[in-house]
């Protein structure tokens, strides 16, 4: 008994095996040349308008005499805090268009304002160890967008 197909089925696997392959073939290429476009598109000639810009209140200018003991690790922590609202400016700009309604409170000035209180009560816990810790810093932590 012959293993190999008889000649009809080996033509029949044939013509259907090259059917599917133009099938798939045109699919792949009609998919790649489609991809990414829609209605309207003119080519990413349309710029998006600016996010804005996120404004933090100024910690540095609100702080009491500082003792030289606690004054690099403020100094590292206000330059932190700067550091944030930079880092939050630049996911701002990256992230225009994504999410719903609230999506720029709640992943980026929400997340903001929790670093900025950590941030805050390490400069306030470095000055009360030597001096009076300062009261009311929290108010300071959260931002805004500004357009």
């Amino acid at each position: 008994m012959s293993r190999a197909l008889p000649k009809y089925d080996k033509r029949r696997v044939a013509f259907l095996g090259g059917a599917a392959a133009v099938a798939l073939s045109g699919a792949v290429i009609a998919g790649s040349a489609l991809a990414g476009e829609t209605p309207g598109d003119d080519g990413g000639a349309r710029t998006l308008a600016s996010p804005g810009a996120i404004t933090c209140p100024d910690v540095a200018s609100r702080l009491p005499e500082i003792p030289a003991s606690a004054r690099a690790e403020v100094d590292r922590n206000l330059a932190l805090l700067d550091t944030q609202i930079q880092e939050a400016n630049k996911r701002l700009n990256d992230t225009v268009g994504q999410g719903g309604p609230n999506f720029v409170q709640n992943a980026i000035l929400g997340p903001l304002e929790d670093k900025r209180i950590a941030t805050v009560n390490r400069i306030a816990t470095a000055i009360g160890r030597t001096a009076e810790r300062p009261a009311g810093l929290d108010s300071l932590a959260a931002c805004t967008l500004t357009p």
